[in-house]
């Protein structure tokens, strides 16, 4: 689509009548020419000035902050905006058009499903009911047990066991709200990579991202009955005990364990060695490792003060 064709179809204004051409959509920080992004949080708006995307739906009152060469498109709702967009530059669902590739030594139960496109490397052991979508890519020695679903351009590394009925790659939970109180899809283009040496429990899920990558890094450990969100990062050699979960675009840094039924808002980081005891409730970044617990989070030395004070008082 070109730029004007976009501001045509959200009806809003465009600071530029030239015809660029846009291939995609993509955060401020990771944009490239022929992309298009967006402001809605204030936050990030000291990337305006150094963004490289070709066009940024944003306020009138931050156009300003955008280089000379970035059309601005304006509007008081850009997260809603690029809702509408979203869709317009999601892949569609389809199979590709080549077969898919199968690697030695591999073992296809009867009724897995392989859509074209897919790259399964050597060793493997695909299992009954397992479903892989168009583009995937499985690395060596990965084994997929019963019902396991791996969505389109997810890319499985080697030595990787993901347990059954376990879903990667399907849509994070991202919606826009008009002041009508209606809910517009944020459309999920992104998708996951899951680095060597990982291992996944039965019935987790692991959203897409929005844009980019979410990343499972090497050597983390996941458990059953684990939600992490779109965007999300999980570093090196991390565990995750069952019913813990990560919301949207956390980021956990390396050997994290999150003890069962911890859980992150979105958008925050959690140091290297950082412990998260059982019922833990993460609202802040964390940014010295420790052993945390509780909600409101504290240290746990404290947590443990903090409760035996209370069974003194009862």
């Amino acid at each position: 689509m070109t730029i004007c064709e976009i501001a045509q179809l959200l009806q809003i204004e465009c600071s530029s009548p030239v015809e660029y051409p846009i291939t995609g959509i993509n955060t401020l920080k990771e944009a490239e020419k022929g992309e298009i992004s967006f402001l809605s949080d204030s936050k990030y708006e000291k990337e305006l000035s150094t963004t490289q995307a070709s066009a940024v739906i944003l306020p009138f009152a931050k156009a300003h902050l955008l280089p000379e060469d970035v059309v601005a498109l304006i509007s008081e709702e850009p997260y809603l905006m690029v809702a509408k967009l979203s869709k317009s530059f999601a892949k569609p669902i389809k199979s590709s058009d080549i077969k898919p590739i199968i690697g030695c030594e591999s073992t296809i139960y009867p009724t897995a499903h392989i859509e074209n496109g897919v790259k399964i490397g050597s060793g493997c052991t695909i299992m009954s009911g397992v479903y892989i979508g168009s583009d995937a890519i499985i690395g060596d020695n990965v084994i997929l047990y019963p019902n396991v679903s791996i969505y389109r351009d997810s890319c499985i590394g080697n030595n990787v066991m993901i347990h059954a009925g376990t879903v990667i790659g399907s849509d994070g939970f991202g919606y826009a709200h008009t002041k009508l109180g209606e809910h517009i899809k944020l459309y999920q283009n992104g998708n996951v990579i899951i680095e060597d040496d990982v291992e996944i429990g039965a019935n987790t899920t692991i959203d897409c991202a929005v844009f980019g990558s979410t990343v499972i890094k090497r050597g983390s450990k996941i458990d059953n009955l684990i939600q992490i969100g779109h965007n999300c990062v999980v570093g090196e050699h991390c565990i995750m005990v069952s019913q813990s979960g990560l919301a949207g675009s956390t980021t956990l840094g390396r050997n994290v364990v999150m003890g069962g039924q911890s859980a992150t808002a979105g958008h925050l980081t959690i140091a290297p060695f950082t412990t998260l005891a059982a019922r833990s409730g993460v609202t802040k970044s964390i940014i010295k490792g420790g052993v945390y617990s509780g909600f409101p989070l504290m240290e746990h030395k404290l947590w443990l003060k903090l409760q035996a004070k209370l069974a003194k008082i009862l």
